[in-house]
C-alpha cells in the first residue's frame, strides 16, 4: 500500500512539474501573441498611410487634389 502511495505521490510531482512549466510556455506565447497584435496593427496603420488606395475601399478613398 505504501509502495502505491509513494508512486502516486511521485506521479503528482511529475504533474506539477509538468503543469508548472506548460503554464510558463503559455505566458511566453502570450506575450508574444500580443507584441505580435501590436506590430501588425503598426504596420497596417504605416501601410494605410504609405498606399491608402490598396487597403482601402474606393467610397473610403479621397479624391485628388485636382478635383
Amino acid at each position: 500500500m505504501e509502495e502505491r502511495i509513494d508512486e502516486l505521490e511521485l506521479r503528482y510531482m511529475h504533474q506539477e512539474k509538468t503543469i508548472g512549466e506548460l503554464n510558463e510556455i503559455v505566458c511566453q506565447q502570450w506575450l508574444a501573441i500580443e507584441l505580435l497584435k501590436r506590430e501588425i496593427a503598426l504596420l497596417k496603420e504605416q501601410s494605410l498611410l504609405m498606399n491608402p488606395s490598396v487597403t482601402r475601399d474606393p467610397d473610403q478613398e479621397e479624391p485628388p487634389p485636382h478635383y
